[in-house]
């Protein structure tokens, strides 16, 4: 349950819930719902009613952390100070915690610069033990456990509700799965899965445990999403054939070899749990933290980190399965990173009423064609998106333009939005990502939207554009087999693992 990436977050919320998980390196954070008594009285939320800590829910006891490194010095803060700044207005404070930013330089690629922080385990531990022991009343809060190996940590904390999973991608499934089967809620880090039998395993073990499960993609619980939902299915652009999806992914090293040389160990991390069930290898630098997402055995690439987002809301509006087939063209290939740029094409069958979608992925700075709609004086990129990324829909009569991921939806051009006449709003609104997994968590009858058995199916239809970038080949698929038209490929559907890591 080590985190090694704070990575791009869509969260709006003035304290960012991944954020602060990334810069205190909360691995996987232990949550406990304790009885309505235990905190009761004036000013206070019976915890009953609230599950905090990773999420700064009122209704959270966070009660363990757990991480494989202990504390090290150089993750990544996108700005000097970042991580500092972050404790500070977490613990409401003006001073202090200045070690937790040494803002050391880290050349993450060829074109890609950062300052360094400080995480690990202990770091995250004494972040947390100072917020509860300064909002609970003297006496009552005992502190908070830490753990390097997640085995141990959901043996032995007996008062565990739930977990927060924020691994490298290659960990999430054992991680997730190993709590599932202790009966405990998972709120999982995207992508769900690092391997498409993984995305199905998950699923299934998730429908027979009954947790509540949830993935963090906050935009399956946007306003957003639902709006695209009734103008589509409202027939705002007519039936949708195409959508074009691009990413300015990836801000870590890919297209190269293995490193030839093996370097010391850290002190303090154990370098064998994190490769959990990845193949054995000398440690490098060249893993971790943070650039692991290039490494195959590791990551998902820019497919898997952003992907996870714009899939969810792709899937969602056009009521998607799996796809047919998936085609992939790419820069140079190479046998364990991802490429530096590409673009795959997956081809979806019809549904109901709706038509094939062919859908086309961009990332390495790649994008498509201006659509003639848009006028000449406005910018590729949809309002509010700040980087050069942008997702649109294709329909018979017209075009929808949007952020990545699905926000602020526009019809273009701006005339065609002003004279549309919006439906009325159908879809249940949500009160949130976090909150409908938290809610679940206690017991409510609302199932969370990005549950692992719907997220599931989504995984296994982005990671096998993966597969056809790794192939260079066209990939036939049968979702009900799990197979495809290539022996070669079902290595990359369901490599094999190490020893004493089965799902």
């Amino acid at each position: 349950m080590k985190n090694l990436l704070p990575s791009h977050s869509f969260s709006s919320d003035s304290v960012s819930r991944r954020k602060f998980l990334g810069q205190t390196a909360a691995a996987a954070i232990g949550f406990t719902i304790v009885p309505r008594h235990v905190l009761g009285g004036a000013g206070y939320v019976a915890p009953s009613d609230k599950v905090n800590i990773a999420f700064i829910e009122p209704d959270v006891q966070g009660v363990a952390v757990c991480d494989v490194n202990k504390s090290g010095a150089n993750y990544p803060q996108w700005e000097t100070h970042e991580f500092c700044h972050s404790v500070r207005k977490l613990l409401g404070v003006d001073s202090g915690w200045d070690w937790i930013s040494p803002d050391q330089p880290i050349q993450l690629s060829h074109s890609l610069s950062a300052t360094s922080g400080v995480a690990g385990r202990e770091p995250c531990q004494k972040i947390v033990d100072a917020y509860y022991g300064s909002q609970q009343r003297s006496g009552q809060y005992r502190g908070c456990s830490a753990y390097s190996d997640f085995r141990e940590l959901l043996e032995k904390q007996k008062d565990l509700d739930a977990v927060v999973v924020c691994t490298a991608d290659h960990l999430h499934a054992s991680v997730s799965a190993a709590a599932m089967k202790k009966r405990k809620h998972v709120f999982c880090q995207k992508p769900l899965t690092h391997t498409v039998f993984e995305a199905r395993r998950i699923a299934e073990i998730a429908k027979e445990t009954g947790v509540a499960t949830q993935i963090a993609v906050a935009n399956q619980a946007s306003e957003s999403t639902r709006l695209l939902c009734e103008w589509i299915w409202d027939g705002a652009i007519g039936p949708v054939r195409e959508v074009k999806n691009w990413s300015s992914r990836p801000f870590w090293p890919q297209g190269l070899e293995r490193p030839k040389e093996a370097e010391p160990v850290p002190e303090g991390l154990d370098w064998n749990l994190w490769l959990g069930p990845a193949p054995e290898r000398p440690y490098n630098h060249a893993y971790l933290p943070f650039v692991w997402r290039g490494w195959s055995d590791f990551g998902c690439g820019a497919l898997g980190d952003m992907g996870s987002y714009s899939f969810d809301t792709i899937f969602r509006v056009l009521k998607l399965d799996a796809p047919v087939s998936v085609e992939a063209s790419s820069s140079d290939r190479y046998e364990e990173t991802y490429p530096q740029a590409s673009i795959v094409r997956y081809d979806f069958p019809a549904r109901g009423d709706m038509p094939p979608v062919k859908f086309t992925w961009y990332d390495g700075g790649l994008k498509p064609a201006r659509p003639d709609e848009l006028e000449e004086n406005r910018s590729l990129k949809a309002e509010g998106e700040e980087e050069d990324e942008g997702m649109l829909f294709v329909g018979d009569r017209g075009k929808i333009l949007c952020t990545f991921n699905g926000g602020n939806p526009k019809l273009i051009p701006q005339a065609k939005m002003d004279s549309y006449k919006q439906p009325p709003k159908t879809l249940p609104r949500s009160p949130g990502n976090e909150r409908e997994w938290l809610d679940a968590c206690k017991g409510g009858k609302g199932k969370p939207g990005g549950n692992f058995e719907f997220e599931g199916v989504v995984t296994e239809s982005l990671l096998l554009g993966n597969v056809a970038a790794r192939m260079g080949q066209k990939l036939n698929w049968d979702r009900s087999k799990m197979s495809s038209n290539s022996d070669v490929a079902q290595k990359y559907v369901s490599p094999e693992r190490r020893s004493g890591w089965e799902l």
